[in-house]
């Protein structure tokens, strides 16, 4: 496939995609900016802000769950390159430094998690 096709450019307020909906993608930004923000109604909680060279839906890629949040262009010209389930096999298996790049954001984002809910429940 060839790349241009698995890139999109988003305007400010366009979803990427909404949480609870399927995917098997995981996004790179490649210009502008992301949130990743769960939506209750009109009420929208930030969660994370991502920019150029962050990536972003990799739990539904790993483990084909639903969209644990929604991604939200945060401004003009957003463009993100999308990297199917085939295609992120591949480069995890080819690519070591791909896979320890994935880990390791994906313990970072745990331990930051954690200690939200850490604070949270000492605050009860």
């Amino acid at each position: 496939m060839a790349i241009e096709k698995c890139i999109n450019e988003f305007g400010v307020g366009d979803v990427i995609f909404e949480e609870g909906s399927a995917g098997r993608e995981l996004y790179v930004v490649l210009d502008g900016k992301v949130e990743i923000a769960r939506v209750n109604g009109s009420v929208k909680t930030v969660i994370v802000s991502l920019g150029k060279g962050e990536f972003f839906g990799e739990m539904a890629v790993i483990d084909g769950s639903s969209r644990s949040a929604t991604a939200i262009a945060a401004e003009p010209g957003t463009r993100v390159m999308r990297i199917n389930h085939a295609r992120f096999v591949y480069l995890v298996s080819q690519q070591p430094a791909f896979a320890l790049m994935i880990m390791d954001a994906l313990s970072k984002r745990l331990r930051a998690s954690n200690d939200l809910n850490y604070r949270a429940a000492a605050n009860l």
